[in-house]
């Protein structure tokens, strides 16, 4: 791996610069040597740019021999130039990278930390001990947590997710085949025992693995102009909307009347009123078929346990369940309300986000692939991840010099002398005081959705103000998300979501930008 080479054209060589040397990065630098055939002309000059390359990007590196060559610049990306054409990167040591495409697999955008989060790090500071901000739990140094002791993780979405797959790779331990193929985790030892905790208490749900009979036209409810004081209950029928759809056209033999039917007396209605109930609960004769979304939103409210091991029986009750409804084609309906959820999201791009529609819009399609929540589930079975509950809250022990999680779910507290927050920090770009990025909004060279980058869903190409995508500007990562589009309605929400999927995509997309690649000959 070489560092520090300024980039440019050698014969037909291409060059591609990828800004991050994160999960995101290492992911990018892998599928682009899997994809460059052999011979490809002179190869392919990949300048990768980040001052801290995390672990996982170094190995990446090392495993990359043959026509793609890896150089590594230890400074930061401070701007981003070029029109339709060649792209220029300067470095923060002065040094410009000329490039077919820019990739921007950034871990963060470089947002100040809270107030919060700032406090955090003075007492992690004065006491020694271990803090990992939000944002940065998806590639934390693999030594920092410390072997067989107690770590508090705020978040069980996304970021908890690839924490734990950094973990299990790291440490030692491995999945092997369990009774009916369920996998089990054997420990290595080396294993921190982390307790988590969140706002709901309970990971994100894994992604449906089925497919719509016959995808509504949405949206039909939640538009633009939808006031603030009206949203829930707007997505609240949406959702509701997008789920009996699917049920009464899938699975009509577990309803008592026909779709146009119920869709007449289902528009009319309230959501959430007297006339909504028992419409639903004359038209759908299962319980089990009725969707509750306070309770799938909220599974832990109103709930109490006596202790943790009370609460851990039912989180694996929860959990088991989960992946039998996932496997099972009979709840396509499922699939069906992570439509409805983009499709509302899809419209409301560009207001100013709301949390909770935003925590929603994770919980139900950003979660992890199903073969993810059974290793979380056999990594709670083996004692290395215990759950703490909904409602977790992190305070600061003076006396112990440590962090005690306590919740709405079970009495008592767990002490601890590290705490990671699995989550993302608060959503917005105009917080960004990363240059580059920064620079880009300001010329209108990129925009925001949700907070985050919107990039193009068949190739993570970067969104302008104006709506189009830059032809040789890429991105990907938890900072990008993709504005579903009319057109992508009939799209697996969750090909979208898996980190190697968009780096094969973005691969694809810069191959063909490169001289490297008979696919860049034209470009």
């Amino acid at each position: 791996m070489k560092q520090g080479c300024a980039g440019g054209d050698r014969g037909r060589a291409g060059t591609v610069v990828v800004v991050g040397a994160g999960p995101a990065g290492a992911c990018v630098v892998r599928r682009l040597r899997a994809r460059l055939p052999e011979p490809s002309g002179d190869g392919l000059d990949v300048h990768v740019v980040d001052p801290y390359p995390s672990h996982a990007f170094e190995r990446a590196a090392r495993a990359t021999p043959g026509p793609v060559r890896v150089h590594l610049h230890r400074e930061r990306a401070a701007g981003l130039t070029g029109g339709a054409g060649r792209q220029r990167v300067e470095l923060s040591g002065g040094t410009r990278l000329e490039a077919d495409a820019v990739v921007l697999a950034l871990g963060d955008h470089g947002a100040p930390p809270s107030p919060a989060e700032a406090e955090q790090a003075l007492f992690a500071a004065r006491h020694g001990l271990l803090y990992v901000p939000a944002g940065q739990a998806a590639d934390p140094d693999p030594g920092l947590l410390p072997a067989g002791e107690p770590v508090l993780v705020r978040g069980a979405g996304s970021a908890f997710t690839r924490l734990l797959a950094l973990l299990v790779s790291e440490r030692g331990g491995r999945f092997a085949g369990g009774r009916g193929g369920e996998p089990v985790y054997l420990p290595s030892g080396d294993e921190p025992l982390l307790y988590v905790g969140s706002r709901r208490g309970v990971p994100h749900q894994a992604r449906p693995g089925h497919r719509l009979a016959r995808p509504p036209a949405l949206p039909r409810f939640v538009t633009r102009d939808t006031p603030p004081e009206e949203l829930r209950r707007a997505v609240g029928k949406e959702l509701a909307y997008a789920y009996y759809h699917e049920l009464f056209t899938a699975h009509p033999e577990r309803t008592r009347v026909g779709w146009d039917a119920f869709e007449a007396a289902f528009e009319q209605a309230e959501w959430g009123g007297k006339e909504m109930r028992a419409l639903v609960t004359r038209s759908v004769p299962r319980f089990a078929d009725r969707l509750n979304l306070d309770r799938l939103d909220r599974p832990l409210h109103g709930m109490r346990f006596g202790d943790l091991a009370g609460l851990q029986r039912w989180m694996h009750g929860y959990l088991a369940a989960g992946l039998e409804r996932r496997a099972d084609p009979g709840h396509s309906a499922d699939l069906a309300l992570v439509h409805g959820v983009l499709s509302a999201r899809a419209v409301l791009a560009g207001r100013e986000p709301d949390p909770w529609f935003e925590r929603l819009c994770g919980f139900l399609a950003g979660g992890p692939p199903v073969s993810r929540l059974a290793e979380l589930r056999a990594l709670a079975r083996a004692g290395v991840v215990t759950f703490l509950g909904a409602g977790m809250r992190v305070d600061q022990d003076e006396r112990t010099a440590s962090w005690r999680a306590s919740g709405a779910t079970v009495p008592g507290a767990v002490g601890a002398r590290a705490l990671v927050e699995a989550r993302l920090p608060g959503p917005g770009l105009s917080r960004a005081v990363d240059p580059l990025i920064a620079a880009l909004r300001a010329r209108g060279e990129c925009r925001e959705t949700t907070g985050l980058l919107d990039v193009r869903a068949a190739d993570r190409g970067l969104v302008t103000a104006a709506g189009d995508a830059h032809p040789r500007r890429f991105a990907l990562g938890p900072w990008t998300a993709v504005t579903a589009r009319p057109e992508d309605h009939t799209a697996r929400p969750e090909d979208d979501a898996a980190l190697p999927g968009q780096a094969d995509a973005v691969a694809r997309a810069v191959l063909a930008r490169t001289a490297a690649s008979p696919l860049g000959a034209a470009a």
